[in-house]
């Protein structure tokens, strides 16, 4: 067996680093023994502001015990924890994207700033997987995700709801389909439980995105939060990362072109959130990869087939694509699609994985011979409207959705947006202009999805479009252009 190699946490004895941490570290109660050992970061993005990191506490625990019991030491790390539905409320939204870049440069001074030498990465909401993303192809050390689930829905009225429902018949309520009170109750029943939003919105594709890159262990998205396969990943992931730190498996030997190329795929085969092409875009480059992602958008679209269709993309729910095998399934299905030379924190390539893998046979998954559509899923947009380019998301019936013309109704305001649903400067056949939303002015891009959850609700999703140089939400849908802006 080869010696392994000296971790960079332990300091040379009689270092002015070496003696005040050991200060700090023996007033903390721990033994040098428990001073040697490989010290792992476990990122934790736990609040009490929002449902989607309410379970991390407990989540980091498990992490923690498996990583002792495997030979570590665990350190938990805390980060900003941003909800596009709770930090949403400032600023039309400003503070969201770029709280993923906080998250990133958190996670560089928590974890590299101590000369850790692994981390754990508990990743939950829309802008924690991304932020993760990024500083782990930054800081370039072994890590791992445990991805934290995604949330349960309930029933009003004898119908299911979710928090996708409530989101959306806000413009229902402008328009006078449904009372606020009606709009009340569905906000009581509409999540059971913690965890992401329950559909393919930017959280539930970017776990699948983060298991095709071969961070998270294969057969890991999506899950229902806390469920006991959730908890088994984050015991199985803590052990794991020790194994990890002794094999010197670093971020960038799995962040490869054919860990993108694969993670770009298995989007377009989900229909997975247009946001994931600009998030997948800012970790390449932290990988110090020359990758266009959007140009593999274009080059992958017509050749990968869309295989499911979850909410809100169509009837399916996430708790059936879990059912249906997840991220590991759509690469089985996609075959010979699929990089299988691309290394995961297993330490095995996806080939070697996907080998004896047989997905369980469930209609929620077709196979590409006989997917929902062949046209693609996302396709970039260039021309005088937007030169450096934009993004139309299709997904299933897209096919129907190449073409659309009508007059423009210009806003420079989402909530003016939404009050002309209900006072007719809104109507079927318009192409509706939302602009004054992009990085100028910052501190980010705002949000116009709001307003396009409210158009759907309003029963107008496919029969008014959308242009907007702002940014949309993974459970929008529609005819939508977005992103029109650098």
């Amino acid at each position: 067996m080869p010696e392994r190699a000296p971790l960079r946490s332990n300091f040379r004895p009689g270092t002015t680093a070496w003696a005040v941490r050991r200060a700090q570290w023996r007033a903390l109660g721990l033994s040098d023994a428990e001073m040697a050992r490989p010290k792992i970061a476990v990122v934790n993005t736990s609040s009490e502001l929002s449902i989607c990191f309410s379970h991390l506490d407990a989540v980091a625990g498990v992490v923690k015990d498996a990583v002792r019991a495997a030979g570590g030491l665990p350190f938990e790390v805390r980060t900003t924890a941003p909800s596009d539905f709770i930090h949403g409320a400032a600023k039309g939204a400003r503070y969201i994207l770029p709280s993923r870049d906080l998250i990133a440069n958190d996670i560089e001074v928590g974890v590299e700033g101590p000369l850790l030498d692994g981390m754990v990465c508990l990743a939950s909401c829309d802008k924690t997987t991304p932020g993760q993303l990024m500083a782990a192809a930054r800081l370039d050390l072994p890590t791992i995700f445990v991805l934290c689930g995604y949330q349960g829905h309930g029933e009003s009225a004898g119908e299911e709801v979710d928090i996708e429902d409530v989101f959306e018949r806000v413009g229902a309520l402008v328009t006078g389909a449904i009372t606020l009170e009606r709009l009340e109750e569905m906000t009581e029943h509409a999540i059971t439980g913690p965890g992401v939003c329950a559909g393919m919105g930017t959280a539930n594709s970017m776990h699948l995105v983060c298991e095709a890159l071969g961070l998270a262990l294969p057969g890991s998205a999506p899950v229902r939060a806390m469920s006991a396969a959730m908890l088994a990943q984050a015991e199985a992931a803590g052990r794991r990362i020790v194994g990890m730190v002794e094999e010197g498996l670093t971020a960038r030997a799995i962040l490869t072109e054919a860990a993108f190329r694969n993670a770009v795929a298995v989007t377009l085969a989900a229909s997975g959130s247009g946001n994931c092409v600009r998030h997948l875009q800012a970790v390449a480059v932290e990988a110090g990869l020359p990758l266009g992602i959007y140009d593999l958008v274009d080059e992958l679209g017509p050749r990968v087939p869309l295989l499911c269709a979850i909410r809100p993309n169509g009837p399916d729910r996430i708790e059936d694509l879990e059912r249906a095998g997840g991220a590991r399934a759509i690469m089985k299905r996609l075959g010979e699609r699929i990089d299988g030379r691309a290394m995961t924190a297993t330490g095995r390539t996806w080939g070697e994985e996907l080998a004896d893998y047989a997905p369980p046979l469930d209609a929620t998954l077709r196979p590409p011979e006989h997917p929902l559509s062949t046209t693609p899923a996302l396709v970039t947009l260039r021309g005088s409207l937007a030169p450096e380019g934009a993004l139309l998301k299709l997904g299933l019936g897209g096919a129907g959705k190449m073409h659309f013309a009508g007059p423009a109704r210009t806003f420079d305001d989402q909530d003016d947006a939404i009050a002309g649903l209900g006072d007719g400067r809104i109507r079927p056949g318009d192409v509706v202009v939302l602009r004054g939303l992009g990085p100028r002015g910052g501190p980010g891009i705002a949000s116009a999805s709001w307003f396009v959850a409210a158009l759907n609700g309003a029963g107008l999703a496919g029969r008014v479009a959308v242009v907007t140089d702002g940014q949309l939400s993974g459970l929008n849908h529609g005819i939508t252009i977005n992103q029109v802006a650098p």
